[in-house]
């Protein structure tokens, strides 16, 4: 699942490619951890909210602990309880670069990062919804990965090209179910050297 991804682009340049209205004072990182703030298009406006979905969790004394962000949806999940409403009522692109997936040997992973050949910014089928927790938070629809990415992860973000946006963010419930697919264009794929476990804080910008 994706736990890391890129967005090397202003609030202007998504606005003008997704044709969408920009919010103003906005901040997010460059690369978006869960919890933490990424762009969405949604209702037709670009705008900030925070990767996953907060997920309660107890403590064995029954003490309420920090929420867990949930960033990925399978996409076989979303007629479960916890995505249902949100996946027929609040579907949003989510702008991507590249993301990243955990390569190698427990303690020492590094960054491997998935791009689409050739685009230098992408579109990822997301949900979202309001919470009390942290304000409007969205998820990622992931699917079986592709074969590129079979020796890493067996599970990747659908891929939306230009055509299905409006499908996406618009159609029935049934027609947005149908383009949950496994992303049939080529990846780009950079191994690096990045340690997987330095995730912290992202810088805003």
């Amino acid at each position: 699942m994706c736990n890391l991804y890129k967005m090397r682009a202003n609030v202007a340049e998504v606005a003008n490619l997704f044709n969408a209205r920009a919010h103003e004072g906005v901040n997010f990182g460059d690369e978006v951890y869960p919890g933490y703030p990424g762009l969405v298009v949604a209702q037709g406006e670009v705008r900030t909210m925070t990767w996953g979905f907060p997920l309660q969790l107890t403590g064995k004394q029954g003490q309420k602990l920090k929420p867990k962000p949930v960033n990925n949806a399978r996409e076989d999940k979303l007629s479960t309880a916890f995505w249902r409403d949100s996946f027929a009522k609040r579907r949003c692109l989510i702008p991507v670069s590249a993301w990243a997936e955990a390569e190698g040997p427990k303690g020492s992973m590094t960054r491997t990062w998935y791009s689409i050949t050739g685009a230098e910014l992408f579109a990822v089928a997301g949900i979202w919804r309001p919470t009390q927790e942290w304000g409007d938070a969205y998820s990622m629809v992931m699917v079986d990965g592709c074969p590129q990415m079979a020796d890493v992860h067996d599970r990747m973000p659908v891929v939306l090209t230009p055509q299905d946006w409006s499908t996406w963010l618009t159609a029935e419930p049934e027609a947005a179910f149908a383009l949950c697919q496994t992303c049939p264009q080529p990846l780009e794929v950079d191994r690096t050297d990045e340690p997987w476990a330095k995730l912290r804080a992202p810088k805003l910008c």
